[in-house]
């Protein structure tokens, strides 16, 4: 199946050029914001954030009175990212350069480093300790909150906070801002959670000074990457009888399996990772040192490497993160498999090929697996991202869950196809504006933001915002619907969820955060093209020049157009009315009663005299109420087949 998604990329290398400090562009950006007290940094993968938090955390001790400084990571293995590392060389003024007895990512129990995490604050000649968020959370219960005045407490992959009460680390969070003179720097690739729940509170997350890179920014200023391909491959059956139609062993793959808990899973991680290993070829051995696997492949007898990240028995586990780690040529490792690792913080610069199995409900998630193939290699000008899926069965009792998974893949790569392109500003056109500014769009008709908190939301949560948008439930109804009036979501069913996630927002606000979504969702979704001194985009089939342009024209267009475009051509024209039918089963009210009176005496009549159903979408309310009951019964039957299986 052809990608969804395809961008191609400038190779800059502006991404990637130093300055006279050694930073990249990302960091010293983010370093022009040290002063800050509560500083929020949202950047892709490998822009480097963990240095530009060493930056940071230097300065904050040597010039602004910081005594201490403890980074915060979600597991082990992302520990050794900050590392000792060597920065005078390039340019800064001293080196991340501590002890090691304070790097608290490595085997042991809990309490041995919550003592050690309290040996660390009692000892004045040391500044810097390297801990787990589980770390962080127990040695908090242990000590007095006051020890984190004057501290810089730096929280890697952030989005692991959440408003929830029940998230401790997020609870830890926010009594030390409200009750210490502690200094947070919250460092994420995303913002995305894969619930609705919030990564901080509004008046939280107001008190951050915030410091955004956007990911185009970072793949366009690449020497080596020139594209990258987002699509998705359908299956029936299980996922092992498809793996060779989409594993390509020639490529530097990471392999995530899906978690035992998802309808995908044989519930069996490891005979799936053998069943994966004997599709491609044979074992001949497993180095016992590092825990390489040698795989001939049937196709060629060639031998690959295979890391197997699935397996958790601690001691195998470790010997194999431990060579993964230390691995500096491309020839070291062909394909890692994995589960619940090679996510966040992995480094493997030479993967070209992400390859997931089932659907993730995280953006997040998504956004970080991503990630792992985008790093800039000199083995690869090509990056992938493909997610191996269900296709929804008419005949299984799962069909629900199967179509929204779906849909909710598809969303996820429009989403992504957004935060991967590049950024307009809006601006409104007045009637005798007629001067272009580089990389700005002017709409008639356009309210700009009138507030500071619009402004933030414009700058640093559209993408975020989008994220809510294109995963709520209401919205995914709307998504193959062809025949609901572009209106009506882009004035109703977007504004609600702009008021959910921002309840602070007055209706003037919300106005002007909606329109600004809907102008960047149609702008991106389109297609535009320079005609002698004019642009045109392209919106609903149509090329429009971009200086006639008017908030009207944009509210016309449905924002997932191009959602349903990819549902028609990915899918057959039966399994289309699975889906739509799946869909419209959630919309109808009706009773029982109605619909067994209206199949008993009006369907079978209808298909006789017509010989065909009832059509959803008829102009005739009277067939469209009967279509509406045999979509109700159809769904009912379903429903009773899975609670009698």
């Amino acid at each position: 199946m052809p990608n969804l998604v395809d961008v191609t990329y400038a190779q800059t290398g502006k991404s990637l050029s130093i300055n006279n400090m050694g930073m990249r562009e990302m960091q010293a950006r983010a370093f022009e914001a040290r002063n800050a007290q509560y500083l929020l940094l949202k950047a892709p993968p490998a822009s480097g954030k963990s240095r530009a938090l060493m930056f940071l955390g230097l300065d904050k001790l040597f010039n602004q009175g910081i005594k201490k400084v403890i980074v915060a990571v979600p597991e082990r293995s992302i520990g050794s990212s900050f590392d000792n590392t060597d920065l005078t060389t390039y340019g800064f003024f001293a080196d991340w350069d501590f002890n090691s007895d304070y790097n608290l990512c490595t085997p042991g129990g809990d309490s041995s480093k919550v003592t050690a995490f309290k040996n660390f604050l009692s000892d004045s000649s040391e500044t810097i300790l390297i801990c787990t968020h589980a770390t962080l959370r127990f040695a908090y219960d242990a000590v007095e909150e006051s020890v984190f005045n004057n501290i810089l407490l730096a929280i890697d992959e952030f989005h692991h906070v959440s408003a929830d009460g029940e998230n401790r680390l997020g609870e830890v969070l926010r009594s030390i801002m409200n009750n210490t003179a502690a200094h947070i720097i919250a460092m994420t690739g995303s913002y995305f959670r894969g619930d609705s729940v919030p990564v901080l509170l509004p008046e939280d997350e107001a008190r951050f000074s915030k410091v955004t890179y956007n990911y185009y920014e970072q793949l366009n200023g690449y020497t080596n990457l020139k594209t990258l391909g987002i699509g998705y491959h359908f299956y029936q059956g299980r996922y092992l009888s498809a793996i060779n139609e989409v594993l390509d062993t020639d490529k530097k793959t990471i392999l995530h399996i899906p978690n035992v808990n998802a309808g995908e899973s044989t519930k069996d991680k490891h005979n799936e990772v053998d069943s994966i290993l004997d599709i491609i070829g044979t074992v001949t051995r497993q180095d016992t040192e590092t825990g390489v696997i040698y795989v001939k492949r049937h196709s060629d007898s060639k031998t690959i490497t295979v890391a197997d990240l699935v397996n958790d028995n601690p001691k195998d586990r470790d010997k194999i993160v431990a060579y993964l780690r230390q691995m500096k040529n491309v020839d070291d490792m062909d394909l890692i498999i994995a589960l619940g690792m090679a996510k966040e913080g992995f480094d493997w610069p030479f993967c070209e090929h992400a390859l997931t199995v089932g659907y993730r409900g995280s953006l997040t998630e998504i956004i970080q697996i991503i990630g792992r193939a985008t790093r800039d290699s000199n083995n690869k000008t090509h990056a992938q991202f493909t997610n191996l899926i269900a296709q929804p069965d008419a005949a299984d009792d799962q069909v629900k869950l199967s179509v929204n998974n779906m849909l909710k893949a598809i969303t996820a790569s429009l989403l992504m196809e957004q935060v991967l392109a590049p950024n307009f500003k809006f601006k409104t056109r007045r009637f005798d504006d007629d001067e272009n500014e580089e990389g700005t769009i002017k709409i008639r008709g356009f309210k700009e933001p009138s507030s500071q908190r619009v402004k933030d939301i414009v700058e640093s949560d559209l993408n975020d915002l989008k994220a809510a948008i294109l995963q709520d439930s209401k919205i995914l109804q709307a998504l193959p619907g062809e025949f609901i009036d572009p209106e009506v979501i882009n004035k109703v069913m977007i504004p609600k969820v702009i008021q959910t996630k921002y309840p602070g927002l007055s209706a003037k606000e919300v106005e002007e955060v909606r329109q600004h979504v809907v102008a960047d969702s149609a702008i991106k979704n389109g297609e535009i093209k320079e005609v002698g001194d004019k642009r045109f985009v392209r919106m609903a089939g149509k090329f429009v020049n971009i200086e006639e342009l008017h908030i009207d024209l944009i509210d016309q267009i449905n924002p997932f157009q191009k959602a349903f475009e990819v549902l028609s051509k990915s899918v057959t024209a039966k399994l289309l009315k699975v889906i739509q039918e799946t869909i419209d089963a959630g919309r109808i009210l009706m009773t029982d009663e109605e619909a067994v009176i209206l199949y008993r005496d009006k369907i079978g009549p209808f298909i006789k005299v017509h010989g065909r159903e009832p059509n959803m979408n008829s102009t005739d309310p009277l067939e469209r109420r009967q279509a509406e009951a045999l979509v109700y019964l159809r769904n009912k039957k379903r429903q009773m087949a899975s609670e009698n299986g």
